[in-house]
Formats: structure tokens, C-alpha cells, sequence
């Protein structure tokens, strides 16, 4: 039997874990993840927001000493949310399994075979609407009555065992929340290696195709041999080595801001419940209930009782005007996502007006985003080999990055769905 062929896949959320899960036994696949094993929250949130009067929170940036697996990168206008470390931001991501693949559709791409094998092989499920608390059940209710038209969500979950501790953007205690460590799981029994703590910086390029991949690592930097290499970095991480590589990408990046509106209702225990449990689609956002633990430890006007914290998200489209070089990340909200996030602002006072808060009683949450990506965009050229021609014909991007749009959704069924059509290409090509 001939030896199998290299695969380096960089990165191990959504689209890496899935690319690495789907080639390995067609190749031997080594993934290589920057952070290291991830950890669930597990200490008491009250006890820790005790501290906010101490002034000690103050910046975003050191949420990691709450929160290891998770990283902030700041600019003048929008803090940016990543997961680092096994499994990417899906161990942070609220499980949500929402297709939202309508721009990809308008290239041509059809996406249903690969979206049904996901609904297939994935714990897809709205049965957590079984045990909603009341206070869920009445902000449905709101959203109905006020015509927005909310959909229960689609969870990556198994809701029986979820105990409604309010965590899934903080670790999942019980395992009840789906993330992608089962299908990295399910790649090493299979014979994939995974190698933590290591940082892809480029890759180099001889006669058209890409050898190696070049990592740091606490040893020093690394040097891996590939027969083929998928970049899945996330929208953040995959552009940067792509330009250290020599490769342009464009100044397109989106990063769908969240903005949260909130105010104060003693014991509502909104923080007991799912988060994200339905969503209103609107134009070019949705809105959901959501707790943000961001605001709650670092801005002052939500230092009060998370018991009695009611919060709606606003979740936005935003225009693809950005780019990311290195550790310097410019992205701005343009005078179209300020109009929507306007319209968005004034549904969600309207919902906890009729929740018993009076507009002067609410306060806005801190303008954060977590789903960067677009800056090497598909486009109807690319529709049948998802590959973008300033690649290395063995060089593949399977994460946010190559997105034609920004979503305004969660966006992690759909590059699952994604990865799985370019491991299918992949195959077919046999590097």
C-alpha cells in the first residue's frame, strides 16, 4: 500500500474541524491549533461580578483571566470575541444551527446535499423550547404580539441534559451543547494527530504549490511537510497568514456586530435560561434574547444583580468594509449599519418597555462582534471549485473568510456546510 499523502488543516472550529473529520483516511491529516484544551466556566458568576466595584475589569481585554479560551482584539469602535484553543469559537457560540446560506445560493453554489448530511449526522434540535422557563416563554409572546415573527431556535444540543445554567457562551458544564471536539474526536481515533500551541505564521510556495506550513511553538518555529494545506483560522486569523504568505486578500471584512439592550428586573432570571432560544429575522439583523457576560463584567452601567438582567440582542449585517493586517484590525460601523442598529435599538426598548422597564430605565450593552470573515470572498467564477485563483492549486480556505456576505446569523452550520462540499472537492482531486 502506497504511504497516505499530508494533509495540514490549521485551525479547529467550524470549518477546520469538519475539513479534518471528512479527509482523514483519504490523507493523514495533521491539525494544528494555536491555544491549547478548552475549559469550561466553572467558578460562581455572582461571586466573581463582586469585584466589578473594585474597578479590577477594566478592560475587555482581560476577560481571559475569567475566561481562558476566549480572546479579545479591540479597536476604536468594536471589541472582536474569539474562542482559542480545541474545538475554536464553538465552544463559546451558542450552538445555534441556523442555515443561512442565501448569498451563497446566488453564486450558484446548492449546498442542500451537505446541509442534509449535517442534519443527518448532527444533535440538530428545537426540543429546548420543552423547557423554557416563563420568562422565555413571555418574551416569545412579545415578539409575536409585536409582529415580529420569532422562530425557535435550532440547537446543536441535547436538550435533556441541558440544566438552563445560562453558560453556552461561557462552556457548557454538562457537554450538553454541541461543539466541534466531537468531530476532532472522531478524526484521531481515526488516526489524525492534533498539535496544540502552535501558531501557523505562512506558508511557503515553490512552482505554484504550497510545501510546508510554519508554525511557533513554545520549542521555537516549526516547519510541517504538506502534500495539502486548508487554512481555517477564522476571518481574523486565516487573512493574516495568507498575507505573510504572499498572498493579497481584500479589505472586505465583516465581523457582524452585537449590541445589547437591557435593563433591570429583580429576579426575572434571565440568566437561568438558553441563550439565544428564538430569533426574529429582520432586515439585515435579528434580534434575540441574549445575556452578555462582555457588558456584565466590564460595562458600568450593567453593574447590577444578574438576576434580574433582561438583555436583547441585536445581531447585524454589516457592510464588508474592513480588513485585518497582522495585529491591526480596522473596522468600522458605516452610516448603513448605524441606521439598522437604530432600527434594531428601537424594537428592543419597545419589547423591555412591554416587559414592565421604562425607556429611561435601559442602558446598551458594549458594541462587540465575534463572526469575522470575507476577506478573500467566493465569488460565481468559484462556484464549482470553491477555490479562489490566487491559491495554491493545493491550498484551501474552509472557514468565514471566504463568505461572500456578512450573515447577521450564526454562521456555523453553514460553513460546516461549506467544508464539507471543499473535502468532497478535495477527494475528487486527490493531491
Amino acid at each position: 500500500m502506497s504511504e497516505k499523502k499530508n494533509a495540514i488543516v490549521v485551525g479547529t472550529g467550524a470549518g477546520g474541524a469538519t475539513i479534518a473529520k471528512e479527509l482523514q483516511g483519504e490523507y493523514q491529516v495533521t491539525i494544528l491549533e494555536e491555544g491549547g484544551r478548552f475549559r469550561p466556566f466553572s467558578y460562581s458568576v455572582p461571586k466573581l461580578a463582586g469585584f466589578r466595584k473594585t474597578g479590577v475589569y477594566r478592560d475587555e481585554r482581560m476577560i481571559q483571566l475569567l475566561f481562558p479560551n476566549m480572546v479579545i482584539d479591540k479597536n476604536k469602535d468594536i471589541v472582536m470575541v474569539r474562542g482559542k484553543g480545541i474545538g475554536g469559537t464553538t465552544t463559546l457560540a451558542t450552538g445555534n444551527a441556523v442555515r443561512y446560506d442565501g448569498a451563497i445560493r446566488k453564486l450558484g453554489i446548492d449546498l442542500d446535499a451537505e446541509f442534509e448530511e449535517l442534519y443527518r449526522e448532527l444533535p440538530i434540535t428545537t426540543d429546548h423550547q420543552k423547557y423554557w422557563t416563563d420568562t422565555t416563554k413571555k418574551m416569545f409572546d412579545l415578539f409575536e404580539e409585536m409582529g415580529l415573527d420569532p422562530i425557535v431556535t435550532p440547537k446543536l444540543l441535547d436538550a435533556e441534559q441541558c440544566i438552563g445554567c445560562g453558560h453556552c457562551a461561557i462552556g457548557c458544564p454538562t457537554g450538553a451543547k454541541w461543539d466541534t471536539r466531537r468531530l476532532l474526536e472522531e478524526a484521531v481515533i481515526n488516526g489524525a494527530d492534533i498539535v496544540t500551541g502552535c501558531r501557523v505564521t505562512d506558508v511557503t510556495i515553490e512552482d505554484g504549490v504550497v510545501t510546508s506550513v510554519h508554525a511557533k511553538t513554545k520549542g521555537g518555529t516549526k516547519t510541517f511537510i504538506a502534500d495539502l494545506v486548508v487554512l481555517a483560522a477564522g476571518g481574523l486569523g486565516t487573512p493574516v497568514i495568507l498575507e505573510k504568505s504572499g498572498i493579497p486578500c481584500q479589505e472586505t471584512l465583516f465581523v457582524d456586530p452585537v449590541l445589547c439592550v437591557a435593563g433591570y428586573i429583580p429576579e426575572i432570571r434571565q440568566d437561568r435560561q438558553l441563550l439565544m432560544p428564538f430569533i426574529s429575522q429582520q432586515d439585515g439583523y435579528i434580534l434575540s434574547p441574549y445575556m452578555d457576560y462582555l457588558s456584565y463584567f466590564f460595562n458600568k452601567d450593567w453593574r447590577k444583580p444578574i438576576t434580574g438582567l433582561v438583555s436583547m440582542m441585536i445581531k447585524l449585517a454589516d457592510e464588508e468594509k474592513g480588513s485585518v493586517t497582522g495585529r491591526k484590525i480596522t473596522k468600522g460601523m458605516t452610516e448603513r449599519d448605524d441606521e439598522r442598529m437604530r432600527r434594531g435599538i428601537d424594537q428592543c426598548c419597545e419589547i423591555l418597555e412591554r416587559l414592565g422597564i421604562p425607556k429611561k430605565e435601559q442602558f446598551l450593552g458594549t458594541l462587540n462582534a465575534g463572526h469575522p470573515g470575507g476577506m478573500l470572498p467566493l465569488t460565481e467564477a468559484e462556484k464549482e471549485t470553491l477555490h479562489n485563483p490566487l491559491l495554491p492549486e493545493n491550498l484551501y480556505v474552509a472557514d468565514a473568510t471566504i463568505l461572500p456576505e456578512a450573515m447577521g446569523n450564526p454562521p456555523i452550520l453553514t460553513i460546516m456546510a461549506l467544508a464539507k462540499r471543499i473535502a468532497g472537492i478535495i477527494k475528487q482531486k486527490q493531491f
